[in-house]
């Protein structure tokens, strides 16, 4: 044990991240990624985000069903990487090895609009590391570094302070390229921030946390069916830089919600997110909470039940309690966030008894988690 002891030591001083090499809940103790124990931003702190997650979860991945110290089963790379735990941040991370490239295996095609999400972790300060998105339909037989690759599409680059975009379309690159200087960055080094993309056609809006960093009307090539989202790592191999992700997620793009609700009668969300087994949603749930709230006030006669719904983990009484739980918990937001009376909500919860997907994979289970707006 003492050997272990000296090992994370060494581990900290080096990436200044602790990874536990073992599977189990991370000891409460200083994060070793920001200094301190982080604290959860709040839902007031995310009062400007207007992000809204995609509907129908077609690919998501917690790292949960894989081994700690091992390559995450539905990912491939050119290098190595390894699912790991970290101090002071709850759940499984997957560790990517700088010189790289890293990508869900997905396996089909993107629909024209969704929705992509992950936490991440990354050193930007002092020594500037660096971390690449690219979204765009493949080609027959290219390598999976490839620079430009498969018929088109477009990247997003975090370096140093600098953050970088451009599009490419038959292996050249496009017309849209820019870079700008971000203290953002800077500031959230070594820290866990939520990195949100939402793709509508060729229109990508990209946030990091609360903050949309681009909005750009025609930023995708038109007419290219994406089916791969990469992250390439190679060139970013400054001293005791790593990155970390968690939490991956991708969906399809939101529905319209006011003819959801008003016309059909019931709106289902999924963009309403809370901490596992908890009640306490998340701030980027904000988004989605602002587009229901907005649509309660332009129908001030509308009354709603709201009802929360869990997977199959844990036990039925525990998740019918907590799909209660939460569905009050939605209100309260509602109300004390966006003074919707409480007269006009009734609230309900049926646990994991009416499940709309097999609680078999993670997907099925993260569609099954969910809440429903009712027009009573």
């Amino acid at each position: 044990m003492n050997h272990l002891k000296a090992l994370v030591i060494v581990l900290f001083l080096a990436i200044s991240t602790i990874v536990s090499a073992q599977e189990e809940e991370p000891a409460k103790t200083e994060s070793t990624t920001s200094g301190s124990q982080q604290k959860e931003p709040s839902l007031q702190v995310f009062s400007k985000f207007d992000f809204v997650p995609g509907e129908q979860v077609f690919f998501f991945d917690d790292f949960s069903s894989d081994n700690i110290a091992d390559f995450p089963a539905r990912w491939n790379t050119n290098n190595s990487g390894e699912v790991v735990t970290i101090g002071g941040m709850p759940g499984k991370w997957f560790k990517m090895n700088t010189g790289g490239t890293f990508y869900p295996e997905i396996g089909k095609p993107f629909p024209e609009n969704f929705t992509i999400e992950f936490d991440m972790i990354a050193s930007f300060d002092p020594e500037p590391g660096c971390f690449q998105i690219d979204m765009y339909k493949t080609g027959a037989q290219e390598p999976m570094d490839a620079l430009v690759p498969g018929a088109g599409g477009g990247s997003v680059r975090m370096q140093g302070y600098s953050l970088s975009i451009f599009n490419w379309q038959d292996g050249t690159y496009g017309e849209i390229s820019n870079s700008k200087d971000d203290e953002f960055f800077r500031t959230h080094s070594n820290k866990k921030v939520r990195i949100s993309i939402w793709v509508q056609k060729q229109r990508m809006r990209w946030y990091v946390d609360e903050v949309k960093i681009f909005d750009i009307p025609r930023f995708f090539p038109a007419g290219i069916a994406m089916d791969r989202i990469r992250f390439p790592l190679y060139g970013c191999d400054a001293e005791g830089y790593q990155p970390f992700i968690a939490n991956f997620r991708v969906a399809v793009g939101a529905p319209d919600m006011r003819n959801k609700l008003i016309t059909e009668g019931k709106l289902v969300t999924r963009g309403i997110t809370f901490d596992s087994g908890s009640d306490k949603i998340k701030a980027e749930s904000n988004g989605t909470l602002k587009e229901i709230a907005n649509i309660l006030k332009e129908n001030p006669a509308i009354r709603v039940k709201i009802v929360g719904h869990t997977d199959s983990d844990g036990d039925d009484a525990s998740n019918m309690t907590l799909s209660k739980k939460r569905a009050a918990a939605v209100k309260t937001a509602l109300t004390d966030q966006f003074a919707i009376d409480a007269s006009r909500m009734e609230t309900d919860g049926k646990g994991e008894s009416q499940a709309v997907s097999p609680n078999t994979t993670p997907e099925g289970k993260a569609n099954n988690r969910r809440v429903e707006f009712i027009k009573l």
